[in-house]
């Protein structure tokens, strides 16, 4: 019995979901949250390292990494200057963006120059 349940779990994290989806925009495909909001990479983060941190991290919310989360595929998982873990697609650590109000939305793509749509 012990060996079926220790299968199950094998496989089930085999099979784990991708921690963003592709959703569509008006600027195209683009990586979503689980509520299909917009992702985005910012040019300063370096080495899949965060440079988004205090201020910065209010507006513009890191796709957050459970502990023990591993990455697959494209998607690896980084620690931020306070310890916490955060998602990043091809080594690019993923955010949200507080003035997007509705999945779809891509107002955050260009702020300041740095901010773009993570795009699949």
């Amino acid at each position: 019995m012990l060996g079926i349940v220790l299968a199950l779990s094998v496989s089930t994290a085999a099979f784990a979901a991708d921690p963003a989806k592709i959703g569509q925009t008006e600027k195209g495909p683009a990586l979503t949250d689980a509520k299909g909001m917009t992702l985005y990479t910012f040019d300063k983060d370096a080495g899949g390292k965060s440079a988004c941190n205090g201020p910065c991290a209010v507006n513009w919310p890191p796709l957050s990494a459970p502990q023990g989360a591993k990455g697959s595929g494209s998607y690896s998982v980084v620690t931020r200057d306070d310890g916490s873990l955060q998602w990043a697609y091809k080594n690019n650590p993923l955010y949200g963006w507080v003035k997007d109000k509705k999945p779809g939305e891509v107002t955050g793509d260009g702020v300041n120059g740095v901010w773009h749509i993570a795009t699949p």
